[in-house]
């Protein structure tokens, strides 16, 4: 299992990333796949996922500025962020093996299985 996280880079406030996640020995239409993020100083927390059935869902703080999309013949798992801001700033990471939870999703982090390798985010004037 592998996945490969890329698209970051700066971004002014306001402005708007693509991030893309390209995974090999799975497929991304059979598994749970999300983004989650860490800034520094705190712990890594959820930012937003697809279920193998095709639900969504988000951290609240990015409900409407961000959208996680699955190409089932690409394999790959994007999120598109808009009207981004400084508090967005984060190294973001995709990842998989994890459970699908609409609730509590504050301890989903801790239940993934495999980690991309990470992209840097910053959002700043």
């Amino acid at each position: 299992v592998q996945l490969q996280a890329s698209g970051g880079g700066l971004v002014q406030p306001g402005g708007s990333l693509r991030l893309s996640c390209a995974v090999s020995g799975f497929t991304v239409s059979s598994n749970n796949v999300g983004w989650f993020r860490q800034a520094p100083g705190t712990e890594r927390e959820f930012v937003a996922a697809v279920s193998w059935s095709g639900n969504t869902n988000y951290l609240d703080s990015v409900k409407g500025r961000f959208i996680i999309s699955r190409d089932n013949v690409r394999n790959t798992v994007d999120l598109e962020m808009n009207s981004l801001n400084p508090e967005d700033t984060a190294i973001y990471y995709c990842a998989t093996g994890f459970p699908f939870l609409v609730s509590d999703t504050s301890s989903m982090a801790g239940k993934v299985r495999s980690w991309g390798q990470g992209t840097q985010v910053t959002v700043s004037s």
